[in-house]
């Protein structure tokens, strides 16, 4: 006896085998853990692959629709979920993308669907890691497999690409708004770009005021600046209106050491630091170009940083 079907455009046909296989692992787990029914026997419910088109087909006489019938559903619904997420998530966000941005080819959409798979997949965001990442598509994917059970239990067959373009509209509504995020980020990211290329030109036509700073990186953003004979340098906004205003529009409270060093207009930088990979480090090598020299350990810093560092 037939349940239903699940049928698949023929730009997906490619990667059916890898939703039967979902299918099947989810159905065997769900029935495992709440009947009696071993899958090894034949199960209570099996799947069949034929052209784009898996029909998911009863065991009888084991198979009894009131007592089995919404495990099937509903494990069929979830390896469905997940299929989506997996393989049409990142075409359904360009899609996205590309609608509300098709008027503007200055935005680089590739790199907006690039901040779109981070925060969805891959990227630490404050510190979350792999945990948030995971419940974040847990939630995602139980908000899909809910509206692909209830639709299961009354129709026989779901063609996907209908559903995912039709259907869904909570789980679309939700990937515009990560997309909106992302384009917020991108817009951000390339002023702040803008921006640090500005300070790298005004930095490139300075005259040298001082032959070298020693900047002392304490952790985090704390930063101590002296200069060749490691006197102590106060830290003080730079002397032209124009770049001042601009780093108190733009630059954020614990940057303000990037201010100091424009102030002082060095030849030479030698940045003291145990972590040479954070950002400030990365944007002080940026703007001074050329100019930094990143010392992770040396006889004038040692003891000094070893004190100060933060754990």
């Amino acid at each position: 006896m037939d349940l239903f079907t699940v049928a698949l455009p023929a730009s997906l046909h490619n990667s059916a085998e890898r939703l039967l296989d979902l299918m099947t692992e989810h159905t065997n787990d769900e029935l495992h853990n709440y009947t009696e029914a071993d899958p090894a026997s034949g199960g209570i419910a099996r799947y069949e692959l034929d052209d784009g088109i898996i029909t998911c087909r009863a065991v009888l006489p084991a198979f009894q629709l009131k007592l089995h019938g919404q495990f099937v559903y509903r494990s069929a619904s979830r390896a469905i979920a997940d299929y989506i997420i997996e393989q049409l998530e990142p075409a359904m966000l360009s899609d996205i993308i590309g609608h509300k941005h098709r008027n503007n080819p200055a935005m680089d959409t590739a790199i907006i669907e690039r901040y779109c798979h981070e925060l969805l997949q891959g990227k630490d965001w404050d510190g979350l890691g792999g945990k948030f990442h995971e419940a974040d598509r847990l939630r995602r994917r139980g908000k899909i497999a809910e509206e692909l059970e209830l639709y299961l239990q009354d129709q026989t067959l779901l063609q996907l690409q209908g559903f995912t373009t039709f259907r869904l509209h909570a789980y679309r509504t939700e990937l515009a708004e990560i997309a909106e995020y992302a384009l917020d980020e991108y817009v951000l990211d390339k002023q702040y770009q803008e921006f640090i290329s500005l300070l790298k030109y005004f930095v490139q036509m300075q005259d040298s005021k001082v032959p070298l700073v020693h900047l002392l990186h304490k952790g985090g953003h704390d930063f101590s600046m002296y200069d060749e004979s490691f006197r102590t340098l106060e830290h003080k906004p730079p002397a032209d209106r124009i770049v001042a205003e601009m780093l108190e529009t733009e630059m954020n409270i614990e940057d303000m050491v990037i201010s100091s060093l424009i102030s002082v207009s060095p030849k030479k930088i030698t940045v003291h630091t145990r972590h040479p990979e954070l950002q400030v480090i990365r944007t002080i090598e940026t703007i001074f170009d050329g100019k930094v020299n990143v010392c992770v350990q040396c006889s004038s810093c040692a003891s000094t940083l070893d004190e100060w560092i933060q754990p």
